[in-house]
């Protein structure tokens, strides 16, 4: 009597036991793609901090800055400078 009374104790510390492991393992992998989607966001240099998102931008140097600045307003100024005649051109042609 006392061996049947102690089956159904065992059938459900089993079970028990079972859920709890295939738990822990969702636990597991969820932490892994947690860990693998920060380490990708910050190869995009976003870090998160307690504080929030903070998003790092790519350094330029100066001179490269002023070069690429330099190139833009050169095109502009030239564009505005020929811009009326080159449009009368392409009509006509």
């Amino acid at each position: 009597m006392g061996a049947s009374n102690l089956l159904p104790l065992v059938v459900l510390f089993a079970v028990v036991g079972g859920v709890a492991w295939v738990g822990y393992q969702i636990l597991l992998y969820t932490n892994e793609l947690a860990e693998r989607g920060l380490h990708k966001l910050e190869k995009k240099n976003v870090v998160f901090t307690k504080d929030g998102a903070k998003v790092g931008v790519k350094e330029i140097s100066a001179e490269k800055y002023a070069d690429q600045t330099q190139r833009a307003f050169v095109k502009t100024w030239n564009a505005a400078q020929d811009g009326g005649a080159q449009a009368v051109r392409s009509r006509t042609k």
